[in-house]
Order: C-alpha cells, then structure tokens, then sequence
C-alpha cells in the first residue's frame, strides 16, 4: 500500500502531551521494558501526585500516565529518575525485547543491545528526526517479539548470529552480535533518507526492498542467507513461576487491561528486583529466591495480578473506551470488566459467529478478544483476535481471521 502522510507525527510523550477528553495524557519511553526499583517508585508517585492514580502499560512496553496535572513537575520526576534522557530523542526510544532473554530461554541476552542501542539513538542528532511511531525490536529467537510489526529489528537465529527485520519480515541479512547495533541504526538512517513524510516503513512503497538493497549497497561486506525466519503474531504473555537458567525465580503476572494501580506498584517496587513491563500489558519481576517469589505472589494476588495463565482476564484487551476517548461510544473498559466477571469471556469454546447490535451484557465470546468503543479498534492487538466492536446500534462481533 502506497502512503504518504502530510501530517506532523502526533505521537505523544512527556515534552509534548496528548489532549485527552479525561485530561492531558503523557507516554513515558521504557527502551526493552526495564524499570528500576526506583524508576516504578517514581512513576507510582507521579501517578498518585500528578495523575488519576495508575500506571497504564502500552503494547510497545512502555507506560502512559493520564490526567496529567503538572507537565513541568512530571518532567522533572522523571529526569531524575534516568525516565527522561533526552528531551530531542524521548518518543524515538520506542524498543521493544524479549523480557525473559538471558533468564529464561532463548539463544542470547539481547539486553545488553538494548542499552546499547538506545544509547546509539540518543547520541546521533539526525535520528530526533524518526517518526515517533517507528518501532524497533530485539528477538532473543524464541519469536516473541519479532511478530509484533517492528520496522526495524534483529533476531537471533543461532548464538552467533542475528537476521536483520524490517517492517516485519526478514530481509535475508545476517551479522554476528558485535554489528547487530550498528546495523539496525544504519537501517534507521536509511529509513530517512527512502520516507517521503510516511511515518512506518511499511507504508513506503517497497521500503523493506529498497532499504535491503540501500544496505547492501552502503556496506558490501555484509552477509546473506536464502533461508527466512518465519515470523509470526504469538501472544507470548509470560504468567506465572519461571526458573531462571540460574535456578533464580522469574514471576509474570498479568495486569487487568493493562491498568496498574500506583498501589500495587509501589509493593512491586519494595521487591526491590529488576522489574519488565511487556508489550503484552503485563509485568515480570526478576532474579528472586523461591521464598521471596512465594512472599510477592501471597501479596500480590490478592491485590490483581494475575498469576494464573488460564485467567479470562488474559483473554481481553480494550481501548481507552469513555470518558477517556471522545470518539469512543462507550465505556468499554466497563464493559469488559463486566463480561469477565460474569463468565461471558470464554477459555475455550465454539468458534465466535458473526452478530451485530447486541447490548453489553449480550456478548459473548471465546479466546482472544479486544473491545473497541469505536470502528477505529485503537490498541488492538496483532495476530488472530475477535474483534468486539461498539457501533450506534450496539456491539458488534467479527470473528477473527
């Protein structure tokens, strides 16, 4: 599909706030998803100070905090919390990894080229200039992430080796771990140089193509492979008790449509572990001793998160819905809530059919599914999903493809 966009990018941030019909909106970068201890004590008490009291987790791993009250105060927080590096690059550090990489599975630790590439991004002035909707990924080779429609990515197909990805799918270029950082932000580069205004590359007429070729051209000692990754929308969600490759405790709790409450952060901060958020809208605490992974899932639990991967609460996700949308016909959010506590979201079931106009309480539906208060289906997620859709004349229900 050929597209050009002549619009300024409107993708918030900190520096530059959504107009939200709740209040100002801002988006906070987690390059890879990792917060410190302290940073999800800072965000907990921006939430409470300056926010309407929670930690909203994004599909690309970061977090979003609404009606903001103070845009200076909150700048502030969060510069001193290392949240808020650079004012020029802050809504171009969009990256997403693998969460269990290097703990749990997967041929390496891609980690480490997070770091590394936020870094490159942050000190290359020309590259402020991204779209703040392009999307990098780094796949440990388990496929998690590499599915989720990256313009920009790497992903492990052996221990030494990483595939180049772009705009979703593997251009056949291969570099061992040392190039896989230099690499993607040259294919950065390059994206700049082939847009035309679009703000993905995938809208760029053969822009995988031509960027390939723009790449092979550039730096000729670059190396191919016929054989293709397969890349594939999963709903990887880590849930639940995960032994690490040094029999430490990993623990993935799902958090219900991604709303966390600053109180609960707040205890999950007082583990005092590495913390991920994934683009799942869930969250994994790391590196812990089995009694200390038996102390968090007692307290935790009982306050929402989910540790339970057959929970209907994983099955659903949803837009911001009323009154945070103005285009929204519904609180759909509301909706959703009500459908899971009342058995309406079903594990497993008949396939979903076709039907239309049916009132909220109506609705019934089996496995994946997201909620739209409007035909716009913000925040659905990838891959095979039913949609639920709120119309004038009720809620309607597409199967999923």
């Amino acid at each position: 599909m050929v597209m050009s966009r002549f619009e300024a990018d409107s993708c918030p941030g900190v520096l530059r706030l959504h107009e939200a019909a709740d209040g100002p909106l801002a988006r906070i970068r987690v390059p890879g998803g990792r917060l410190t201890p302290e940073q999800l004590r800072v965000l907990a008490a921006a939430a409470v100070d300056l926010g309407d009291g929670n930690i909203e987790l994004t599909s690309r791993g970061n977090v979003q905090l609404r009606q903001v009250r103070d845009a200076g105060a909150l700048e502030e927080q969060l510069t001193g919390a290392g949240l808020l590096p650079s004012a020029s690059h802050e809504r171009v550090r969009n990256i997403i990894a693998s969460p269990l990489s290097g703990r749990v599975g997967g041929w390496t630790d891609v980690h480490g080229l997070v770091n590394a590439l936020d870094e490159g991004l942050r000190a290359d002035s020309r590259l402020a200039e991204l779209p703040g909707r392009v999307l990098f990924t780094l796949d440990d080779g388990r496929g998690d992430v590499s599915g989720l429609g990256g313009d920009i990515g790497v992903h492990a197909v052996d221990e030494n080796t990483y595939a180049l990805l772009l705009a979703g799918g593997d251009s056949g270029v291969r570099v061992p771990p040392g190039q896989a950082v230099d690499l993607m932000l040259a294919a950065a580069h390059g994206f700049l140089e082939l847009r035309d205004g679009q703000w993905r590359l995938h809208e760029i007429p053969e822009g995988a193509g031509r960027l390939t070729e723009h790449l092979l051209n550039t730096r000729p000692d670059l190396s191919t492979s016929t054989e293709r990754v397969e890349v594939i929308a999963r709903q990887e969600i880590p849930i639940g008790w995960l032994t690490q490759a040094d029999d430490k405790v990993t623990l993935g709790a799902g958090v219900r449509l991604g709303s966390l409450p600053a109180r609960t952060a707040e205890f999950i901060a007082a583990v005092e572990r590495p913390v991920f958020v994934t683009p799942w809208r869930s969250v994994v605490i790391t590196d812990m001793d089995e009694w200390t992974a038996e102390q968090v899932v007692r307290v935790l639990a009982p306050m929402g998160l989910i540790f339970d991967a057959n929970s209907p609460w994983l099955q659903v996700s949803a837009c911001a819905g009323m009154p945070g949308c103005a285009k929204s016909l519904t609180d759909v959010r509301a909706d959703v809530a009500d459908a899971v506590e009342s058995g309406r979201v079903v594990l497993d079931g008949a396939a979903n059919a076709p039907r239309a106009g049916l009132d909220a309480g109506e609705v019934v539906a089996s496995g994946r599914q997201h909620w739209s208060g409007c035909a716009r289906r913000c925040g659905r997620p990838r891959g095979a999903v039913t949609d639920i859709t709120a119309t004038a004349d009720g809620y309607r229900i597409t199967p999923a493809d």
